[in-house]
């Protein structure tokens, strides 16, 4: 009898003794040693993780990034001020996480993923964390679906994918954000959830954006993430973070999503300051030796997911601001070697009225025509070349006055077709419009107007043809190419066009 016993208390003990940790939880706490510029040094927090997520006084939280011998170094979110050194800090065990779902659709946000709308709490109880694997090769597929920007000056001839990472680079005023934004205009019936990431702007740049949105009626299918620059560094390093694990949300629930950082300049300086204040050794420029590693683990997160996954796309954005136009600087080099292609937007284009003020020579897509629409790739690419020719006679051409007759049609033709491509902001256009326009361009239709007639031309041409010429754009809507009944058709149709236009242009003249 006694020996039963003794089994069954040895058993007892034995339990209590594996289920020890589970039941007891000692809080592993520290104390803040230094405090300053949004930066705290603690003692004491021997077993934290690099990016896990701490517990401050005051319901602060914040995030250890510097694990040291002696000391953690860590970036606190949020008001520093009220904290004071000697206070206690404890570890959470979790890594930091923003709320995500359909209910931040149309709503505009903080780096944490908090409300700053004035328009309630968000209703949703799903998380994310911040950072996030990247999928691997096995997962993904080739980039096939393209993502329209309702710009020609892009989508014919630098067309991007859905999962591909196209960077927009130029200096500042160049109209970097108003391509954003009319990607996002063009986009509110194309089934993609926009994500629009500010870091680093001014308050009434990003509620200027805002409302241009929600005049357009473009916030039904959008999310905004704010830091703006009054914000301390650490909200600034964690905002893009934050909205690509948004928009991961949809990629993964096989939806497709678009997400847009304007600007990573600013982010690679957010996160210099922050190194810097760490005390960690600088490198070119002063940035960290990491600095690399901040935009590649972000920007690999962009995917076209395989149809095992469930076939979402999260496609990025990326904006980088030059220095007079130098692309060979240091973080304008790293994410031109990180993404997929660049489309470089050129001061003196901009400042010429060539607006969006796409640089051909110098932006490329490196998925190519392998995602546009077959018909926009049919009038896409002989575009291209007609205006990579012009710009190289125009260069030429100003130093001769004695120019041959083919010569002089193609300069003619250039700058027509360089009118051409101009639009007017907030304006996208469908896929069909775009072809049927630059078919009239690259066929010669232009060819004997006034270059100041083209765009009266143009912006004709699209009302005559939704007018008389449905039935050729429902053909060219199922068929997605031009065969040659389609080319003849579209050649009807334009020549009864300009014809009635040079006729209409004569009698306003006489």
């Amino acid at each position: 009898m006694a020996q039963i016993k003794a089994d069954e208390i040895t058993q007892l003990l034995r339990e209590q003794i594996a289920n020890y940790d589970a039941k007891v939880q000692v809080d592993e706490v520290g104390t803040i040693t230094t405090l300053g510029d949004g930066i705290a040094r603690l003692h004491g927090l021997d077993k934290v993780m690099a990016g896990e997520l701490l517990s401050f006084p005051h319901g602060i939280a914040g995030l250890a990034l510097s694990l040291e011998e002696d000391q953690v170094g860590a970036v606190i979110l949020g008001d520093y001020i009220e904290l004071k050194e000697g206070e206690e800090v404890k570890r959470t065990g979790k890594i930091l996480s923003v709320p995500v779902g359909e209910a931040m659709i149309g709503r505009v946000v903080d780096a944490l993923g908090q409300p700053i709308d004035d328009r309630g709490p968000i209703a949703t109880t799903q998380t994310l964390p911040v950072e996030r694997l990247a999928p691997g090769i096995i997962d993904r597929q080739p980039v096939r679906e393209p993502m329209a920007t309702g710009l020609k000056a892009i989508d014919a001839m630098i067309p991007i994918g859905r999962g591909q990472r196209e960077l927009i680079i130029g200096d500042r005023q160049a109209g970097k954000t108003a391509v954003l934004l009319d990607t996002i205009i063009n986009n509110a019936k194309n089934d993609l959830i926009c994500i629009y990431c500010a870091i680093g702007q001014k308050r009434s740049s990003i509620a200027q954006v805002v409302q241009t949105l929600s005049e357009a009626g473009a916030m039904g299918h959008t999310i905004i993430v704010a830091a703006s620059a009054s914000e301390p560094a650490p909200m600034l390093y964690l905002a893009p973070y934050a909205a690509c694990a948004m928009g991961e949300f949809f990629r993964d629930n096989g939806r497709h999503a678009l997400v847009m950082y304007d600007d990573l300049s600013k982010h690679a300086m957010a996160y210099r300051e922050i190194s810097l204040l760490l005390r960690r050794p600088p490198g070119r420029e002063a940035y960290p030796g990491d600095v690399f590693y901040l935009h590649s683990r972000l920007l690999e997160r962009a995917s076209k997911l395989s149809d095992k996954r469930g076939g979402g796309s999260l496609t990025a954005l990326p904006v980088i601001e030059t220095q007079a136009g130098d692309v060979s600087a240091y973080i304008p080099t790293n994410v031109i070697s990180i993404t997929d292609g660049q489309i470089f937007l050129e001061t003196d284009l901009f400042n010429s009225g060539v607006r969006p003020a796409v640089n051909v020579g110098l932006s490329v897509s490196r998925v190519g025509f392998s995602a546009a629409i077959k018909a926009v790739k049919q009038v896409g690419s002989t575009l291209k070349l007609d205006l990579a020719q012009y710009r190289e006679l125009a260069a030429f051409a100003q130093f001769g006055s004695d120019l041959d007759p083919l010569t002089q049609k193609q300069l003619n033709r250039g700058q027509r077709l360089t009118e051409l491509l101009k639009q007017r902001q907030f304006q996208p256009l469908t896929w069909q419009k775009q072809v049927v326009v630059l078919f009239a361009g690259t066929q010669g239709y232009l060819d004997d107007l006034k270059v100041e007639d083209v765009m009266a031309f143009d912006e004709g041409l699209h009302k005559y043809f939704a007018a008389a010429q449905s039935a050729v754009m429902d053909e060219l809507t199922a068929k997605r190419q031009l065969d040659d009944d389609l080319r003849n058709k579209l050649h009807a149709g334009i020549k009864e066009y300009a014809a009635d236009f040079k006729a209409q242009l004569a009698a306003t003249t006489a």
